[in-house]
């Protein structure tokens, strides 16, 4: 430590030390300050510049040193100075002081504190470069923590002092006049009857509604600067807008049809969206004749003779196309007509924050919602564009089947198709860049996944690299490198199916005029409330993530809807903390809340309840008797951190531990349950009894079993109590 470092530190401990020592804390407070009063009162009539003088000097120090008594300061300072005196005092006292707490914190902290958390302040000090003074404003307006506190966060930052300075004197500005004007009120307080003088009341309540106000005022302050150079129209045509019909669309249109509002739905391609048309339904149906060609291979074990059964690939598919029209009723036009909505068929402009354009109208509304989802990745591998690649999109146009099949990605999509194609009768081939499939999950559930898709004949390819394609003599193949021993290896192939990721759809509809911001992994930026940096402009579903699952859209346009109507008088934070998932491989993997990867990644303490699916009578009796039931809690208690289940029909047994983290309770409530025999659904009873059993009081088994023998009479009973006697003594 430098000398001058060790010279702050020295007088810092020193001052704090005397504080505490000659318990100076005693006279910050309002009772002796208020006993004080009138002798106070007479120094400052006579001595008014000194007075000020040491009450500022005192302020900043009490400040600067992140003593207790900033607020009562203020206070004091309105008893003694007045209104306008008061305020001028605490606001450049407190200024002061909180800039020299900040610089103290920088000088002592900040070099320490950067170089041994470097990588988890990257992203924060980025944040503090882009917009730290607006931040900073936001905390010193709407007080949510200390300000001492803030003092010394600060100055662990690179924001420059001159900005920390200005911005407080700024910021903290409303709050010291109201508590100036309370200590004002305050000190001309006689007696008891005048706590209930208009004066006094009025004082305490704008206390009260300081941090309301406030708020409100820095909301106008940001809406005034992010709408600058937009003309809002005097009257709008209606409540909502929303563009893209899937999943997140379709919810928000619904909302606000439910309560009354005027509601414009816009689609450009089809109702439903992915979801309906390309993604969870056609997979779902696809997976529903591959598990039955698959269950005709276990004919033996079921009690038949062997069964034979051909699959008409072409009828397959074309089954998948009806289960999508039996569902479009429940996505159409006509249905949300009937709910209230106004549906348009078009591509959708955004032309300000209250306007879109469609089919050449324009229309207007109070608040937007954009949820145009996303599309599969297709990288810039070589040769790509010769192999006329497949995707999520187009695959389901397919009526030929492909004899090989090539699949690109080991996560939830690739291993649900590489498994479907591969039991209709494909010879499937999978390639994963990552050491195992299913990179998110535990290695236990990916290792089950694998083992399966092993069993049913896929080849998997892990740690090999796509290079490029090629298509030599008519034939199409992959050059990939495999990772392990770095040498390129071909894989020949009919088709490939690309399953490796989707990007969100932030360009075509005005995304880039209004200067929309997107995050790195290529989302659309949403606050908390699920708003863009227009508060009436909202995104749910894939286009901002950052689940892209349907019915986390539909959870979040619950979100986007209530405060995109209702926002000006209450909105609503978007809730993450229980979001569950599954993949619909055979076996199935749900998850909610934490696996034990993330806790340990996370360093999150936890236990491990664990319950074997083979010893399921009812899964012993279907022949799916396979997979666990895995859950993390906190350490000595029942409390649920997170859930994992392998197994058939994991996707519906992980309901219940969604309801239990929703809700609040634990592994004894959930084996308190009556669970009905014989059901899948006992799993997750049985293993809230294992983790019952491990947390079994075992000193208190043993005076039980002592008292159980000693009502069982008798000289082996006499000598159990003596035995119980004994353990008294001892």
């Amino acid at each position: 430590m430098d000398k001058r470092k060790s010279a702050l530190l020295a007088i810092i401990l020193l001052l704090l030390t005397s504080f505490f020592v000659f318990d100076l804390g005693q006279y910050l407070n309002l009772a002796s300050l208020k006993a004080q009063q009138a002798a106070l009162n007479a120094q400052v009539l006579a001595n008014p510049w000194l007075s000020g003088g040491l009450f500022f000097a005192l302020y900043v120090l009490v400040t600067a040193l992140s003593l207790p008594g900033a607020a009562l300061m203020t206070l004091v300072g309105g008893a003694l100075f007045g209104l306008l005196g008061g305020t001028l005092l605490a606001s450049f006292a407190s200024t002061l002081g909180a800039t020299l707490a900040m610089l103290s914190s920088r000088l002592l902290l900040r070099d320490w504190v950067q170089s041994k958390f470097s990588q988890r302040l990257a992203g924060i000090n980025q944040g503090i470069e882009r917009e730290g003074g607006s931040y900073l404003f936001a905390l010193r307006l709407v007080p949510v923590f200390p300000f001492f506190l803030i003092n010394l966060a600060m100055g662990l930052t690179k924001l420059p002092a001159r900005t920390f300075w200005w911005i407080s004197q700024l910021g903290m500005l409303p709050g010291t006049l109201v508590f100036v004007n309370a200590g004002r009120e305050l000190g001309q307080l006689d007696s008891l009857a005048g706590i209930l003088s208009p004066g006094l009341i009025g004082a305490f309540v704008l206390l009260g509604l300081l941090p309301i106000i406030s708020r409100k005022l820095l909301e106008l302050v940001k809406a005034r600067k992010v709408y600058a150079g937009w003309q809002k129209p005097k009257r709008f045509d209606r409540n909502l807008l929303v563009i893209g019909a899937g999943s997140g669309g379709l919810v928000s249109a619904y909302i606000a049809a439910a309560v009354k509002a005027k509601v414009t739905l816009i689609e450009k391609h089809k109702m439903g969206g992915d979801c309906l048309n390309t993604g969870c339904v056609p997979s779902k149906a696809l997976l529903r004749s591959a598990k039955l060609a698959n269950e005709l291979k276990k004919a033996e074990q079921l009690g038949f003779k062997p069964i034979t059964g051909e699959v008409d690939f072409a009828a397959v598919m074309q089954r998948v196309q009806r289960v999508v029209a039996d569902i479009e009723p429940h996505d159409s036009i006509e249905r949300y007509t009937q709910l209230g909505v106004e549906v348009l068929e078009g591509e959708a402009k955004i032309t300000s924050p209250w306007t879109v354009e469609v089919n050449g109208q324009s229309l207007s509304a109070r608040s937007i919602v954009i949820a145009t989802g996303a599309r599969p990745l297709v990288p810039k591998i070589p040769g790509i564009e010769l192999v006329a690649p497949l995707t999520s999109d187009n695959v389901w146009d397919l009526r030929e089947q492909p004899k090989r099949l090539l699949v690109l990605g080991g996560g939830p999509i690739g291993c649900e198709l590489a498994q479907a194609f591969q039991r209709l009768g494909s010879a499937v081939t999978q390639v994963e860049m990552t050491e195992r499939l299913l990179i998110r999950e535990d290695q236990e559930a990916s290792e089950a996944v694998m083992a399966s898709l092993r069993a049913d004949g896929v080849e998997l390819r892990l740690q090999h690299k796509a290079v490029r394609f090629e298509v030599v003599e008519g034939q199409r193949q992959l050059i990939c490198l495999n990772l392990v021993d770095n040498r390129e290896v071909v894989l020949p192939f009919d088709q490939v199916l690309l399953a490796l990721g989707r990007v969100a759809n932030v360009k075509g509809f005005g995304a880039e005029e209004l200067g929309l911001e997107v995050r790195n992994n290529g989302t659309l930026e949403t606050n908390e409330f699920l708003a863009t940096r227009f508060p009436n402009i909202f995104a749910v579903g894939d286009v901002t993530g950052p689940f892209q699952f349907t019915h986390t859209s539909a959870h979040q346009a619950w979100y986007a809807a209530v405060n995109g109507l209702f926002g000006g008088f209450k909105r609503f934070k978007v809730d993450y903390r229980v979001i569950p998932w599954a993949t619909f491989t055979d076996p199935e993997v749900a998850r909610v809340g934490l696996n034990e990867q993330d806790a340990k990644d996370q360093g999150i303490a936890y236990e491990v309840s664990r319950f074997g699916i083979d010893e399921l009578d009812r899964a012993i009796a279907d022949e799916a008797a396979h997979g666990y039931v895995k859950v993390l809690t906190v350490p000595g208690k029942d409390r649920i951190l997170g859930v994992t289940i392998v197994g058939e029909h994991a996707g519906e047994l992980i309901a219940e531990y969604v309801a239990a983290m929703k809700h609040g309770y634990g592994l004894n409530k959930v084996l308190g349950t009556i669970h009905i025999y014989p059901t899948m659904a006992e799993a997750n009873k049985y293993v809230a009894g294992e983790w019952k059993r491990a947390h079994a009081p075992a000193s208190a088994l043993r005076w039980l079993a002592r008292f159980h023998q000693w009502r069982l009479g008798g000289a082996e009973g006499a000598g159990s109590t003596q035995l119980i006697a004994s353990d008294k003594v001892v």
